[in-house]
């Protein structure tokens, strides 16, 4: 392969290139919020998980890593992203490039797992309810959340030592707001066939291995739900994996349908606008989901909101008075 004399050494991120002026403003300021809200959100509900008795049981624990792992994934492209909408376009250099690509990718396949691990949870407490705290111990609790996380990172490892290897002669343009893997490898010189076949090998145990396991867990929890007799029944052992469902349909629906949708001409800006939906909107309403729908946890919510309430009111008073 001939290179060019010249070498990029940085990409230019453009963000939302039709989004200028005022509008861009108020794109950033409503970004920022929904940021801060959802670490907010994340936060309270890592810091309840650790300190309510009540909520020390595996569901939560998972759920627990699951808000961390989002917290991190926010954390890693929409400060940045930010930062490019603000300036209307911004320089990232290749190595930060590759970095956030590989942690993007790193902690997707983390909350993949994850996800698993929570919906063979379920089918434990559903499917085997007799031998549940038997085999849903500590000890496996540790063992299942220590693997979803290095073997995310791990495997993801074998991506990220290609991607160091990509030689960049030009063109050096992003028509994204992050570092995506999929338009960040189409602007390599180097040959792209080994490293996209390696990217669906990879793809296989970190992806869709863990969606069919999850279809395969729930599929068993609904035959063990039909066979029970009385609706009432039914509908309260549903309740107890509704919210974990509704969280998987939103994150699997979100991450199909970006890949599916081909990133060029008119889909572009849909595309970024699914990537927004899938890393910013998804770790928000995920943790809202179970607040509302799973008793334990609505409980603490209202009573932490009460005190709260309590102590607001309380100053108010004292303020009044002097």
């Amino acid at each position: 392969m001939n290179k060019s004399n010249h070498t990029v050494t940085e990409f230019l991120l453009l963000g939302f290139p039709d989004v200028t002026g005022f509008r861009a403003i108020i794109l950033f300021t409503a970004i920022l919020l929904v940021y801060i809200v959802t670490l907010m959100i994340n936060s309270v509900v890592m810091v309840l998980v650790s300190i309510k008795p009540q909520l020390h049981s595996p569901m939560y624990f998972f759920l627990q890593q699951l808000s961390f792992s989002e917290f991190v994934f926010l954390t890693i492209v929409i400060p940045n992203m930010l930062h490019v909408i603000w300036l209307e376009g911004a320089t990232i250099s290749v190595r930060s490039c590759i970095i956030q690509a590989y942690l993007y990718c790193a902690l997707g396949c983390t909350e993949c797992h994850l996800l698993t691990v929570m919906a063979y949870d379920r089918y434990l407490a559903i499917c085997r309810p007799l031998h549940y705290h038997t085999i849903m111990d500590t000890r496996l609790q540790k063992i299942l959340v220590i693997y979803c996380w290095v073997f995310g990172f791990l495997l993801t490892q074998i991506t990220l030592n290609f991607l160091c290897q990509l030689y960049f002669c030009g063109p050096y343009v992003i028509n994204h707001f992050f570092c995506d893997l999929a338009p960040f490898v189409e602007l390599t010189c180097s040959h792209k066939t080994d490293l996209k076949i390696m990217i669906l090998i990879v793809a296989v145990p970190l992806m869709v291995i863990p969606f069919i396991l999850v279809i395969i867990s729930y599929l068993c929890v609904f035959i063990t739900i039909l066979g029970i007799s009385s609706a009432k029944g039914r509908k309260k052992t549903f309740s107890t994996c509704s919210s974990h469902l509704t969280v998987v349909t939103m994150y699997y629906g979100t991450l199909n349908t970006i890949y599916m949708v081909p990133a060029n001409g008119n889909t572009l800006t849909l595309n970024k606008l699914l990537s927004f939906l899938y890393i910013a909107i998804t770790p928000l309403f995920n943790p809202i989901i179970y607040c509302l729908r799973n008793q334990e946890m609505r409980a603490v919510m209202e009573k932490l909101f009460h005190v709260i309430n309590n102590r607001c009111n309380a100053i108010l008073k004292t303020k009044l008075v002097i």
